[in-house]
């Protein structure tokens, strides 16, 4: 697994890294298992060079690549920029397409085979690992990419690369290319293969897996599928294809996926790029279901409608979500996890008024059943409820918050205040003076739910209690108070669970147990 999302796919408009957000994200990618990180293009800014140099110097365990021009001074900064890694790489590319020669490099084949010789030669001096890509290979006819592949082999490259530069390809088509290239160039058999795959036509996974089942060893990947225009070949997708489809494929890819998760999360905040909601694998509805049907299924065995273990990628928890289209299997299912028993009639209650509110909008959250639930028993069932939240905000020094949370056990509303040095830590500080569990706020998700001054914003937030997750939604105007109510909604889920599972204990205590002496 090669991956380039510090390198191709920083290259997708609005994706700038610095130094040290590439550093962080190459410590992460190397603890997900990836064999090649390319940290950057060298030549092309002294923060990529920097970038490179400390990656090399830092991240152990993974090759680190340079990425060249088939330019001098190109290699040069590579080679440099390289040299205290503990195994490295020059990745060095070369229009080959005939629309590339006639309109970018204006050069004859010839001309384009005397560079990659020399080019080559030159690099082969200072590192034994020269991987070459003829780029837009897929619009490049047979006769010259044999040719081009062949001059750069005899010069000392040990990788071939052929990318789909362009997102071209069908993937049988970009499978027979690797076969014939393997079969028909001299000293083609000597070296390894690696394929690169734009997403223009939406085909990037599907051609790396054709790559793959041609006898390619080597796949150049991007996390979230980052990348220009409309992106690389997705890692966390090309993985889980592998992983889940095992027999049909017979390769392995040595990614620790339990790590998938949280790399996608760093790499869509670090280039403030959102992932889609419906993204496979790592989007919020991957593993979400909406579905009466579907819920019903997944209650009964999960495999119903889930190939992969979500827990295995790092994913929080699989959700169902409660709207229009959930049933009463799925409901009562909710119902139970809050510990709760309705009789035959309050539970058809609860679902007649369930499904009025789902009507009005897109999503029931579980404040918003146990609010109906407590008026179908007459009692409130949340723990705490936040009844006031406040801010203060400047320019400078700690933001203070002032909140007022009712605990619904004792009746008793608490005044609690919180500082932090941005709002939503303030906020956070505040609630949790009032919880009796030792709560960490461990991720936060905004969007806008439309646009104008009176747009809603939702927020997402995921809490940790003693390793396990939970995760509250909440839609307001106000995006803090938002923040503010999806703490509150996840955090009465840990209180909930940690008190059924404390009552079960209780109930296991005190049963009558009979010793006998032999």
């Amino acid at each position: 697994m090669f991956d380039t999302t510090l390198r191709d796919g920083e290259q997708a408009p609005g994706a700038t890294l610095h130094p040290e957000q590439k550093i962080v994200i190459a410590k992460q990618l190397a603890m997900l298992g990836v064999d090649v990180i390319e940290p950057g293009f060298p030549i092309s800014s002294p923060g990529d060079f920097m970038a490179v140099q400390r990656i090399s110097q830092e991240i152990h365990g993974v090759e680190i690549c340079g990425f060249a021009r088939s330019v001098k001074e190109d290699i040069d900064s590579a080679i440099r920029a390289t040299e205290a890694a503990e195994r490295r790489r020059l990745h060095m590319f070369l229009s080959s397409s005939d629309i590339h020669l006639d309109f970018q490099l204006r050069k004859s084949r010839q001309q384009v085979i005397d560079i990659a010789r020399s080019m080559v030669a030159y690099a082969k001096q200072f590192v034994e690992r020269i991987e070459f890509s003829p780029m837009d290979a897929t619009r490049t006819g047979d006769e010259f990419l044999f040719e081009i592949i062949e001059a750069a082999i005899e010069e000392g490259a040990t990788i071939i690369n052929i990318p789909d530069t362009v997102g071209y390809a069908m993937p049988e088509e970009y499978g027979a290319m690797f076969t014939r290239v393997m079969n028909h160039v001299r000293g083609g058999k000597q070296v390894e293969y690696s394929a690169h795959c734009h997403n223009d036509l939406g085909l990037a996974v599907a051609n790396s897996l054709a790559a793959i089942r041609a006898g390619v060893t080597q796949v150049e990947v991007t996390v979230n599928g980052v990348g220009e225009r409309a992106g690389n070949c997705s890692l966390e997708e090309l993985v889980m294809a592998i992983e889940t489809r095992k027999g049909a494929l017979g390769v392995e890819t040595g990614i620790r996926t339990e790590h998938i998760y949280a790399t996608s999360q760093m790499v869509s905040r670090a280039m403030s790029f959102p992932i889609a909601f419906n993204k496979p694998i790592v989007g919020r509805n991957a593993f979400q279901h909406e579905a009466g049907i579907h819920q019903d299924g997944l209650l009964k065995n999960r495999n119903t409608y889930e190939i992969m273990d979500p827990e295995k990628l790092g994913v929080p928890r699989s959700m169902i979500i409660l709207g229009k289209h959930s049933g009463r299997h799925a409901i009562k299912h909710r119902v139970s996890q809050f510990g709760v028993q309705l009789t035959s009639e309050q539970m058809e209650s609860l679902y007649v008024q369930f499904k009025e509110l789902a009507d009005r909008q897109k999503v029931v959250q579980d404040h918003q059943l146990l609010e109906l639930i407590g008026h179908t028993v007459n009692e409130v069932l949340e723990p705490y409820t936040l009844v006031q939240a406040q801010v203060l905000t400047g320019t400078e020094g700690h933001r203070m918050s002032s909140c007022i949370i009712k605990d619904n056990r004792l009746g008793k509303e608490l005044v609690c205040s919180g500082t932090g040095d941005g709002a939503v830590e303030a906020l956070v500080a505040g609630i949790k003076q009032a919880l009796p569990l030792d709560v960490q706020f461990t991720d936060l998700e905004l969007y806008s739910l439309s646009s104008g001054e009176q747009a809603n914003g939702e927020a997402i937030v995921t809490v940790s209690v003693e390793g396990n997750h939970y995760r509250g939604v909440s839609v307001h105007q106000d995006v803090l108070m938002a923040v503010a109510q999806a703490f509150m909604a996840a955090c009465n889920q840990a209180i909930r669970e940690h008190q059924i599972n404390e009552a079960a204990q209780d109930a296991f205590s005190s049963e009558d147990v009979e010793i006998t002496i032999p």
